[in-house]
């Protein structure tokens, strides 16, 4: 199952398959975002870095998602103010501004090629959506001095997209998307050239919680003081502390042919991104050489529909029936991890066992700030790190056994919601 994405990026060659033993300040579970990110941070400060990666670099998650660079968390300020306080929630606000301009400061210091274009516009799919969307223009502005972002509406749409399906719309002019695989590549390359290690094919079967800890896989061994889990959705049994209080589901993508220019700018007039308000949303933009990527559409059991394509193209059809004659040229899925509350899950076991996940589908953005608030945590400057490990997180009830039942029975009432 190939993804326009492989298709389209050249892999970054790493060092190879771990083989026998070996020693580092820090070892790091998980080529994707997090653990890029966390090892360019850290060798960045002088630290001796491992990579090890049960597959290859971007495999995950970070390979296959939809390249949206958000502002903000995966809630919005209101919930977080009446949830955590206004101090709280400034400081959330204020490092999801820094996430995203990290995104853009990594690109542009390390020269990545990721197809990087600005603005994504958030669409109202029911009328009732619009005061919610207008409301959360006027709170941004009054109460965080945000003016980067306004609502259109439906009168304005169509100088963003040749459709009739939204009732309005709010433009976020400051947030970003990519190609997420070439973004990774690049992380990866940046990474590589600072010093790191990155091991392919060396999936983790064990690690000691000691100091130093020992984590071990199937050929080979890294003996390091600090160990960072970020593995995500993948995290699976490696660490059953943890694994219940995320859930992993699976989201799929399609790539068209490349577009005419006329059903290019009807797609997107002025190449924005795009994603809707429904629950199980749809998000969509034109990739560098005008294919619409288009995600829709989640299953919340393992494996991947038969065929993808037709899973997700009657989505975007729903959109833009304009496209009923375009052909599909590629269709994948990929797993993320949600928390119960839509934030990231972040912390501590014992004393140098670090992970953060649970990212919820705002991952590009988080996934890289994460990495920056590691370097600053192992370097001994915590407080970053812990207002995001020490927000209040609950485990799937059931644990890893019966979360499943629960959730999906969850999910499905809220997407028969988006239909009715």
């Amino acid at each position: 199952m190939q993804s326009y994405y492989t298709a389209s990026t050249a892999a970054v060659t790493g060092s190879g398959t771990l083989q026998g033993d070996q020693n580092a300040d820090i070892c790091i579970i998980g080529a994707g975002y997090t653990g890029l990110s966390s090892a360019l941070h850290l060798a960045e400060r002088g630290y001796s870095v491992i990579v090890l990666e049960a597959e290859t670099t971007g495999h995950g998650a970070s390979g296959r998602n939809g390249g949206h660079v958000g502002n903000g968390q995966r809630k919005d300020q209101n919930y977080l103010e009446k949830q955590f306080g206004e101090d709280i929630a400034r400081l959330l606000w204020d490092m999801g501004l820094e996430a995203v301009d990290t995104v853009k400061q990594l690109i542009n210091s390390h020269g990545i090629d990721c197809d990087l274009k600005q603005g994504i516009l958030h669409l109202a799919h029911k009328k009732k959506y619009c005061g919610d969307l207008q409301h959360e223009v006027t709170h941004l502005r009054d109460r965080y001095s945000f003016d980067s972002m306004r609502y259109v509406p439906a009168t304005e749409l169509n100088q963003f997209l040749d459709v009739d399906a939204y009732y309005g719309g709010l433009l976020d002019s400051a947030s970003l998307h990519l190609h997420p695989l070439k973004y990774c590549m690049g992380l990866a390359a940046a990474a590589l050239k600072a010093g790191v290690k990155i091991y392919e094919h060396s999936r983790v079967t064990g690690y000691t919680q000691a100091s130093p800890s020992v984590v071990s896989t199937a050929s080979g061994r890294v003996s390091a003081r600090e160990v960072v889990l970020a593995c995500n959705g993948y995290i699976d049994k490696l660490e059953p502390k943890i694994n219940g209080y995320i859930m992993p589901i699976n989201n799929f993508v399609i790539a068209t042919e490349p577009l005419s220019d006329d059903l290019a700018a009807a797609v997107s007039r002025q190449d924005t991104a795009m994603q809707d308000t429904r629950f199980v949303i749809n998000y969509w933009k034109l990739s560098g050489d005008n294919r619409l990527i288009f995600g829709g559409g989640e299953n919340y059991r393992r494996g991947f529909p038969a065929d993808i394509k037709s899973f997700v193209r009657k989505y975007m059809l729903q959109i833009y029936p304009q496209l009923q004659s375009t052909t599909i040229d590629y269709g994948w899925g990929g797993t993320l991890a949600i928390t119960l509350n839509r934030l990231p899950h972040f912390g501590r076991i014992g004393t140098n066992i670090w992970h953060m996940h649970g990212y919820s589908g705002h991952g590009v953005p988080t996934a890289t700030f994460a990495g920056k608030l590691i370097a600053e945590a192992i370097s001994g400057k915590l407080e970053r790190f812990d207002t995001i490990a020490n927000l209040p997180t609950m485990k799937f009830p059931g644990g890893t056994l019966l979360r499943w039942p629960g959730m999906v029975a969850g999910m499905l009432y809220f997407a028969l919601r988006d239909r009715i």
